[in-house]
């Protein structure tokens, strides 16, 4: 019996012993198991073998990577160093000093282009057509009207219980006197939005924003005898440019317009003209901000668009309206035909439609008359021929609502 004794209370004291040690390897490494803990806590029955296979065990762990992690970091580290250019490039605009052009490399674009922006944008158009309740409502939109800075007071009805969705929201129209057209000037601004550049074509190029260009022809496609725009005799059949120029004197000019999310998103004729074709170019549905125009040369070529050229009264016009990312629908008023981010098209190609086929006079429109309409912010290219003497009234940076002057002769 003394003997059992002595053999459980001798149990007992190893056992004690081997806690206590435990006790102080749990305190020592504390510090250890704080830093680690972050990554993957391990399992506790490993602090019960030998010291040093735990420590093993915690390194392996801690130091193992996984794609998904990987993908994170980078993709998280890379948006907030574009984030940070932004911000920068914000800063340097405020105090008036000129932006360095920062061109993307062909990588750069060809990572950006493989994001499926098509099918997102598809997506996002189908959720804007989700009805939401009444409830849900007013804080959506007023959510919405905080972040972009949105004007109810111009809408023609400020009830937010009104819109039964986001696509009926941003395509809300404005109160008629909101938005008087100016009848003294040849040229009025389409839509509300951001003066990115405008002036002479030259050499074929057009600047997207100063500095950076993209080829007319490429922006356009190719002229086609559908478009019966009678072609200059003293043109010269290698230059595109002079191909749009019908009147001898005349010069062709260009205005880039950037419609940010917070602004009317119609679009409205510019002048007394006729739509005579239109042509659908397929393509990225990239982001036409001015960070991103100043990052990616010929950006409104990569994207998709319509194109609708005619005439006026001194020549060739046309207005080109630009796709971005959630903006795949380009809705034109009179054209039912047309129909944008359709997986149907292919990118590369163009779809053309003329207007005089059918009818001979083409499509009249009247100065401030609707034309049209993006489900989300966008961008809206003029490019049209005139005197010598026309003179543009905006500048570069300049904030402009739909109906104020561009230019005149």
């Amino acid at each position: 019996m003394a003997a059992s004794m002595e053999r459980l209370c001798g149990a007992a004291l190893r056992r004690s012993s081997v806690l206590t040690d435990c006790s102080f390897s749990w305190h020592k490494n504390l510090s250890l198991r704080k830093t680690l803990v972050v990554w993957k806590q391990p399992p506790f029955r490993t602090f019960f073998t030998d010291r040093r296979k735990v420590h093993d065990a915690l390194v392996v762990r801690t130091f193992r990577l996984r794609p998904f992690h990987f993908l994170v970091a980078t993709g998280g580290g890379y948006a907030s160093y574009r984030q940070y250019e932004k911000y920068k490039e914000e800063q340097l605009e405020k105090m008036g000093i000129e932006i360095p052009i920062k061109l993307a490399s062909e990588w750069e674009v060809s990572l950006y282009k493989s994001v499926p922006t098509r099918l997102l944008s598809r997506a996002w158009g189908r959720l804007n057509q989700v009805e939401l309740p009444t409830w849900l409502r007013k804080p959506v939109y007023s959510l919405y009207i905080w972040t972009f800075g949105v004007n109810m007071k111009e809408a023609a009805v400020e009830d937010l219980h009104h819109y039964r969705n986001l696509s009926e929201f941003f395509r809300r129209k404005l109160k008629p006197q909101s938005r008087p057209v100016c009848c003294y000037h040849s040229v009025i601004s389409p839509s509300d939005g951001k003066i990115l550049n405008f002036g002479q074509v030259k050499n074929c190029e057009v600047e997207q924003v100063k500095g950076v260009t993209y080829s007319l022809e490429s922006f356009l496609g190719p002229r086609t005898c559908t478009e019966d725009v009678q072609f200059s005799q003293t043109s010269s059949c290698n230059s595109f440019q002079n191909q749009l120029v019908t009147q001898e004197g005349n010069e062709l000019y260009h205005c880039v317009i950037y419609l940010a999310p917070g602004d009317y998103h119609c679009f409205h004729s510019p002048t007394d003209w006729r739509v005579l074709h239109r042509r659908h170019f397929p393509g990225s549905l990239m982001s036409v901000n001015p960070g991103i125009a100043r990052w990616i040369k010929e950006l409104f070529c990569h994207n998709e668009r319509v194109v609708l050229t005619g005439d006026w009264k001194h020549g060739f016009f046309s207005l080109t309206a630009v796709g971005a990312t959630n903006v795949g629908s380009i809705r034109i008023y009179f054209d039912r035909d047309l129909r944008t981010n359709s997986p149907r098209y292919s990118k590369g190609s163009y779809n053309d439609f003329s207007f005089i086929t059918n009818n001979k006079e083409g499509i009249p429109m009247r100065k401030g008359e609707h034309l049209g309409e993006f489900n989300l912010g966008s961008t809206i290219v003029l490019v049209f021929e005139a005197p010598k003497n026309f003179n543009f009234h905006i500048k570069p940076g300049q904030k402009i609502r739909f109906g104020e002057a561009l230019g005149s002769l």
